[in-house]
């Protein structure tokens, strides 16, 4: 098309021409915006996550996979044997990724799948705790304990992108029933003090007993010490028939040396006189 006699532009020409313009300026635009995003994309994540802007001086990141660890909002709730008192269970989950990924999409990952974490591991204490009596929370927690070893790592997925799951869980007493196992725990606390202190002493005693049958054998020629060693060494053989039925009906506590153990009876007779050692 040719220009008017003139040499203006015909109109559809020209509008042809700023037509052109107009889009080479529109895409000049466009790729210059993208390139500042670009460049830029990284440092306003970080700034309105509070976080170090990403860039050439800031440190290495550190090698492997992220890993975020996360509480459950709330103690988790489940119903002890008769569905009157509760046990509560503090729950922390350690959440990763195989896959590469930033902080931010790890934690939108972490907020979308946690809900199921709580609900499963809330399943797992209702069964365990179902059969429990209220004031046996440390029963639950080993059950727990033990359920969580068997299956540590639970994977969640969504879409192309999969999280591994480590739970943890420890739990707490209802604060109801604590009033009423306060004596009880007390009492139990002072037979655990006065039993470690027999022990003691009977260390103590079975000790000197083995110092004593060292010297008698020493000077087993006469006549009475060897009576007062047969003696000693008949007491030391009781002794070791009682401490052994002591510690047989306390199942908490065994006996370090069973052939030998260290608490000696008191004996209802008089003790024979000792001999006097030059």
């Amino acid at each position: 098309m040719t220009d008017a006699p003139d040499g203006r532009p015909r109109p559809a020409e020209l509008w042809r021409r700023r037509g052109t313009r107009a889009l080479v300026v529109a895409r000049d635009g466009s790729v210059r915006g993208w390139r500042w995003w670009a460049r830029n994309w990284d440092r306003l994540v970080a700034a309105l996550q509070d976080e170090a802007p990403v860039g050439s001086g800031a440190a290495p990141a550190p090698s492997g996979p992220l890993v975020e660890q996360r509480d459950a909002p709330r103690l988790i709730a489940v119903p002890a044997r008769g569905y009157v008192y509760s046990f509560y269970v503090r729950a922390t989950f350690a959440w990763s990724s195989p896959a590469t990924m930033r902080a931010e999409v790890l934690s939108w990952y972490v907020q979308y799948f946690q809900p199921n974490a709580i609900q499963r591991l809330t399943r797992l204490a209702a069964d365990a705790a179902r059969d429990l009596p209220p004031h046996r929370a440390a029963d639950l927690e080993v059950a727990l304990q033990q359920a969580l070893a068997e299956d540590p790592r639970w994977h969640y997925q969504r879409g192309d992108i999969t999280l591994t799951c480590r739970p943890d869980a420890t739990v707490r007493l209802d604060e109801r029933i604590m009033p009423a196992l306060q004596p009880h725990v007390d009492r139990m606390v002072e037979l655990e003090y006065q039993f470690e202190e027999q022990l003691r002493k009977a260390r103590y005693a079975e000790h000197l007993s083995r110092q004593w049958a060292t010297i008698l054998n020493d000077d087993a020629d006469d006549q009475d010490v060897a009576d007062a060693r047969d003696q000693m060494l008949t007491a030391q053989r009781e002794a070791a028939r009682w401490i052994t039925d002591l510690l047989r009906r306390n199942g908490d506590h065994q006996p370090e040396q069973p052939s030998t153990p260290p608490i000696p009876p008191q004996q209802s007779h008089e003790s024979p006189t000792q001999p006097t050692v030059d």
